[in-house]
């Protein structure tokens, strides 16, 4: 390879550890947006994902012991439910990510997608689909922040916004099953808010992008129960003790363009 192309590969590389924070690279440098944007191998994976937890859901629907949440006791007369984490999992945001001005903001978000449709991720609206067919509740768990925003009504815009996305993908939903950051005074971790669902319901799968959709304290910001920042070891311990649940009522997603890792890849 020649040395100014290696030079722009591997400026590429670092560039795709930030594309949320304040950055001065361009995106259409970002091997990470560029890839989801165009790769076919993303699709492929994303259905992957979602046709291999099809095929488990029967399994884990008879198995009246078994919950994708570890510590959690088991209820076998509650119903059950998956939850699954919205961008990057349900939606796609990559043209967003494309198109944006740095640095990120959620209002920029929020206005972009006032004008734009919504992607569904490959293969999620089949799953969920499914699940439903098969007496399965899904829920919607977001750091999607509940907040005022000037000149928009209501206390919570992105609720509705949120809802009006997945429902504008062939995703009916409403308020009680998308539960945002912010809300009911839940922070960015989201253990809180899957343990408010585990109250009513089996949760029989989680799903995300983020090693944050599946485990708490895996940022270097404290939230939620945490009392130690997060490191690289402490996330790489993460995946090893829970090395039995990828792939099996837990799955996740590629996530090159944004996310917690992103603070790590320094």
């Amino acid at each position: 390879m020649p040395n100014r192309l290696f030079i722009v590969f591997v400026a590429s590389l670092l560039g795709a550890a930030c594309t949320t924070q304040s950055v001065t690279h361009s995106p259409e440098d970002d091997l990470g947006i560029l890839w989801v944007k165009h790769a076919a191998e993303y699709p492929a994976i994303t259905r992957q994902v979602y046709q291999s937890a099809q095929q488990d859901l029967d399994a884990f629907i008879a198995d009246e012991s078994w919950t994708a949440m570890p510590g959690h006791p088991v209820d076998t007369s509650l119903p059950p439910a998956v939850i699954l984490d919205v961008d990057e999992t349900v939606v796609s945001n990559v043209d967003f990510q494309l198109a944006f001005e740095r640095p990120f903001t959620n209002r920029k978000m929020y206005d972009y997608f006032q004008e734009h449709d919504a992607i569904p991720v490959a293969g999620v609206v089949e799953f969920v689909a499914a699940a439903r067919a098969a007496g399965v509740t899904a829920f919607f768990v977001t750091n999607r922040p509940c907040e005022r925003i000037e000149g928009v009504p209501g206390d919570c815009p992105q609720k509705d916004w949120t809802i009006g996305e997945l429902r504008s993908i062939g995703i009916e939903t409403d308020a009680d099953h998308v539960l945002l950051a912010d809300e009911q005074g839940w922070d960015r971790a989201k253990i809180a808010r899957r343990e408010h669902v585990a109250e009513n319901y089996r949760v029989i799968m989680l799903f995300g992008d983020d090693l944050g959709d599946f485990s708490p304290c895996v940022r270097r910001t404290l939230y939620g129960p945490c009392t130690e920042p997060a490191t690289k070891e402490s996330r790489a311990q993460i995946i090893e003790e829970h090395s039995e649940r990828w792939g099996h009522g837990w799955y996740i997603l590629p996530g090159p363009m944004h996310g917690s890792w992103t603070s790590f890849a320094e």
